[in-house]
C-alpha cells in the first residue's frame, strides 16, 4: 500500500474560502531544497518559504529568524539521513512545521516543530538547543522525544506517552507537536508492513485521537480518523469514498440550493456574513450512514454560517428558525455553554420543501478558528499580557479539567501496563458533564461518574471519608449517577481512620476514583475485612423486636374513658406525651392508643369503629420507636447508642438491617424518664456523622 493509498480524498473546501486553503507541498521538492537551498544568515531558506508564508499569515509581524536557524540546524543535523519512503528526512520536520503554521501556531511552536526530532535522531543534545533557543523550545522538545527502548523495553511506548502528558500539563504545546507530528506520519504510512501499519493505527485512534479531540484540534482529529478508518477498515473506507464520489457526481446540489436561500433571508435581514459548504470527512459520512441508512445529497455536507459577533450569532438563527422550518430537536448552544475543548457554536437544522434536511453551523470568524485549531490557535498561552507583567508563575488558562484529572491519577497508576490500559480507558469517555459544589465552584467529570467520583475528584485521599451525598438537595447514595448541572454536597464523617468500601469500585467511573480506593485497599486489607464485617449487625448484641408490634403502656399514665381497659400504645405511631391521641376497642377487652396524625386513625374511621377517649396523665415517662437512617461507616452504631444514651435514653430493644448500597436502617425502641426529652434525643441522634434521617417509628400495617 503506498502512502497516498492511506490518504483520503477529503473533499476541498466550498467556493469562496480556496484562498485560506493551500495545497499539500510537494515532499520531495522541499526535500531538494533542504539539501540545496541557500542558507546564508541574511536569507531565509526557500525549503522554508511555504511555512514562512503560512505563518505571516497567522502572524505578520513575527520575528523569522528563530525559524531561519532551527532550519539549519535541523537540515545540517539530519542531512544524510533518509525515511522509509526514501525521501531526505528534513521533509519531515518540515511537513509537521507547515500544518503547525497552517492553523496558526506561533513562532516558539515552529521552532521546536522543526527540531523535534534532532535530539532523538541525531547528535544534537537538549543543552544545545536550550542555549540557542532558550528554554520554552527545549522544554517543547524534550517534551516529544521519546524514550529509548534500550532503557524501557516494552515500556517505552507508555512511558513515552505518559511523560508526554505530564510535560503537556505544563504547556499545551507539546502535545501540538506531537498531533502534527503523527498525522504527517499516518500520510506517510504506506511504506510500512501491513502489521506494523495497524499498530500505528489503532494507539492513533485509541490515544491520538481522543487527545485531539479535548484540545479541540478538529483539523487535525478529522484527517487523523480518515487515516485510521482507511487503515483498519479499508473495505468500509472504500464503499465510503465510492458514496462520497457518486454524490460529487450529481448535476443538482441540494446543499447549494439551501445555501443559496440562507444567503436571501440573511441579506434581506441585513445581517453580514458568509454562507460556506463544508463537507463531511469520511468518517462522518459513514456515521451518517450508519445512522440514517440510505443517504440524501444534504447529508454530505452540513452549513456553516460565519458572522462578525456573537450577537449575531443569535439574530442568524432567528431569521433561519422565522423563515425556514427548523427541526427543534437539532438545535444546542455550545455558545453559551461552551463544549469542554473551547468549541463554541450553535448547532441545528432546517427542513427543505423537497424534504431534505440541511444541518447548520453558526459561530464567529474567531469562534471558527479555534474549532479548528483548538489550543493552537490561542498562540503562546503564557505571554503575560500586556498590563499585567509575568509573575514568575507559569499559568496555563489552556489546561482544562479533564487533562488536570488525567494527570492527578496517572501519578497513582502503579505501572506502566495499568496506565496504558487506563488511559485508553479514560480517553474513550468522549463526553464530560459540569456539576457544582454548594458554595458555585465547578468540578468537571466525565459523563455517567457518580457521586463517589465526585467525592475524589474534590477532596483526593480524603475521599475516603465521604458517608452520602446531597444531589440538588436531596439525600443520595454515593452510586448515585450525576447528571450535567447538579449540585452536589459530600457528607464527609470525622474519623481519619475510615475507609473506603469495595462496593465504591462497582460505582467509581473515573481512574482517579479507582485507583485511589485500589490503592488504599490493598495497602489496608485486614481494615477492608473489618469493615465488612462491622457492616454485618452482631447478632448477639441486638435484640430484634418485630416490626409493628405494640407495646404495653408500663411507661406513660393514660386515662380511657373505658374503665377497666388496658391500655396499649400503638406500634405504628408510637405514641408519647405531649402527641394529640385517641383510642380504639380491639378484641380482649384492649383500647390500643395511636396519634391523631396516624394513618390508621384515618381507616379505622372509615371502616366504622367507634373512638374511645384517651388523655395522657401526670406521668411523663415514656417509651418511643425511633427510625434512624445512616450511610455505612465505622464505628456507627458505637456513636449512636453512645448518643442516645447521653441523652438519658435507654434502648429497651434495637433492629439493624443488613446494608443496602451503603445505606443502613435502625430501629431502636427506647425508655426516655421524660417525653420532653425526644426533641433533644433526636437531635442528637441525627447530629452523629452519618446519620441522616431520624423519625418516629410509623408502620402502617400494623
Amino acid at each position: 500500500m503506498s502512502a497516498e493509498a492511506t490518504n483520503p480524498a477529503t473533499p476541498g473546501p466550498a467556493a469562496g474560502s480556496a484562498a485560506r486553503w493551500r495545497a499539500r507541498i510537494d515532499l520531495r521538492r522541499l526535500g531538494r531544497a533542504a539539501l540545496l537551498g541557500p542558507t546564508a544568515r541574511d536569507r531565509l531558506p526557500s525549503a522554508i518559504s511555504h511555512v514562512v508564508d503560512a505563518h505571516r499569515a497567522h502572524h505578520p509581524g513575527a520575528d523569522l529568524d528563530p525559524l531561519r536557524r532551527a532550519y539549519v540546524l535541523a537540515e545540517s543535523s539530519h542531512r544524510g539521513q533518509m525515511r522509509k519512503s526514501g525521501e531526505p528526512y528534513i521533509t519531515h520536520p518540515l511537513a509537521v512545521t507547515l500544518i503547525l503554521a497552517e492553523l496558526g501556531a506561533e513562532t516558539t511552536t515552529l521552532t521546536a516543530s522543526l527540531l523535534h526530532d534532532t535530539v532523538e535522531d541525531t547528535d544534537v543534545t537538549l543543552d544545545q538547543v536550550g542555549e540557542e533557543f532558550g528554554a520554552d523550545v527545549r522544554y517543547l522538545v524534550d517534551g516529544v522525544t521519546k524514550l529509548e527502548k534500550v532503557d524501557y523495553g516494552a515500556a517505552a511506548e507508555p512511558e513515552t506517552f505518559r511523560k508526554m502528558l505530564v510535560a503537556t500539563g505544563n504547556d499545551v504545546r507539546v502535545m501540538s507537536i506531537k498531533l502534527a507530528d503523527r498525522l504527517h506520519n499516518m500520510r506517510t504510512l504506506g511504506v510500512m508492513r501491513p502489521e506494523k501499519q495497524a499498530r500505528i493505527a489503532k494507539v492513533t485512534r485509541d490515544v491520538l485521537i481522543p487527545l485531539a479531540e479535548r484540545l479541540g484540534v478538529q483539523a487535525l482529529k478529522t484527517e487523523l480518523e480518515d487515516l485510521v478508518f482507511a487503515i483498519l477498515h479499508p473495505e468500509e473506507y472504500e464503499h465510503t469514498r465510492e458514496l462520497i464520489v457518486d454524490n460529487a457526481a450529481r448535476t443538482d446540489d441540494p446543499l447549494a440550493e439551501i445555501a443559496d436561500e440562507v444567503r436571501g433571508h440573511l441579506r434581506e435581514a441585513d445581517i453580514a456574513a458568509e454562507v460556506l459548504i463544508r463537507p463531511r470527512h469520511f468518517v462522518s459520512v459513514h456515521r451518517v450512514a450508519r445512522k440514517r441508512g440510505q443517504l440524501r445529497g444534504a447529508d454530505f455536507g452540513r452549513l456553516l454560517v460565519l458572522v462578525n459577533e456573537d450577537a449575531d450569532c443569535y439574530g442568524v438563527l432567528g431569521e433561519l428558525h422565522t423563515c425556514m422550518t427548523p427541526v427543534v430537536s437539532e438545535f444546542k448552544d455550545f455558545i453559551a455553554v461552551p463544549k469542554f475543548n473551547l468549541y463554541q457554536s450553535l448547532h441545528t437544522a432546517v427542513a427543505h420543501p423537497g424534504g431534505q434536511v440541511a444541518e447548520v453551523l453558526i459561530r464567529t470568524h474567531q469562534m471558527h478558528k479555534v474549532a479548528e485549531a483548538g489550543v493552537i490557535a490561542l498562540g503562546n498561552p503564557y505571554a503575560p499580557a500586556p498590563d499585567d507583567p509575568a509573575d514568575g508563575e507559569r499559568v496555563d488558562p489552556t489546561r482544562p479539567g479533564w487533562l488536570s484529572r488525567l494527570l492527578d491519577w496517572q501519578e497513582g497508576a502503579p505501572d506502566p501496563d495499568t496506565f496504558w490500559s487506563t488511559l485508553r480507558e479514560d480517553l474513550a469517555q468522549d463526553r464530560e458533564i459540569t456539576v457544582f459544589r454548594p458554595d458555585g465552584a465547578a468540578l468537571g467529570l466525565p459523563e455517567g461518574a457518580s457521586c463517589v467520583d465526585a467525592a475524589y475528584a474534590q477532596y483526593g485521599e480524603d475521599a475516603h471519608a465521604c458517608i452520602g451525598a446531597r444531589v440538588n438537595g436531596r439525600l443520595a447514595t454515593l452510586s448515585t449517577v450525576l447528571r450535567d448541572g447538579d449540585t452536589v454536597q459530600l457528607l464527609m464523617g470525622q474519623d481519619p481512620a475510615s475507609e473506603p468500601s469495595r462496593e465504591w469500585l462497582e460505582h467509581a467511573h473515573t481512574p482517579a476514583a479507582r485507583i485511589a480506593i485500589q490503592r488504599r485497599l490493598a495497602a489496608h486489607p485486614a481494615a477492608d475485612d473489618a469493615r465488612e464485617q462491622r457492616e454485618e449487625p452482631p447478632a448477639a448484641a441486638l435484640r430484634p423486636t418485630a416490626e409493628g408490634s405494640v407495646l404495653r403502656s408500663t411507661t406513660a399514665d393514660i386515662i380511657v374513658d373505658q374503665p377497666g381497659a388496658t391500655v396499649r400504645l400503638a406500634g405504628c405511631c408510637t405514641p408519647v406525651p405531649p402527641d394529640e391521641v385517641t383510642g380504639f376497642a380491639v378484641r380482649g377487652g384492649v383500647v390500643t392508643v395511636h396519634r391523631i396524625s396516624c394513618a390508621a386513625v384515618e381507616r379505622m374511621k372509615s371502616a366504622g369503629r367507634a373512638e374511645v377517649g384517651v388523655r395522657w396523665g401526670d406521668t411523663t415517662e415514656c417509651r418511643v420507636t425511633l427510625l434512624a437512617e445512616s450511610f455505612v461507616r465505622p464505628h456507627l452504631l458505637a456513636d449512636l447508642t453512645e448518643a442516645m444514651a447521653l441523652e438519658g435514653a435507654e434502648i429497651v430493644s434495637a433492629t439493624v438491617e443488613p446494608p443496602t448500597q451503603q445505606r443502613v436502617r435502625h430501629t431502636y425502641t427506647l425508655q426516655l424518664p421524660d417525653a420532653a426529652h425526644l426533641p433533644a434525643l433526636m437531635r442528637a441522634m441525627r447530629n452523629v456523622a452519618g446519620v441522616y434521617d431520624v423519625s418516629r417509628a410509623h408502620t402502617p400495617g400494623a
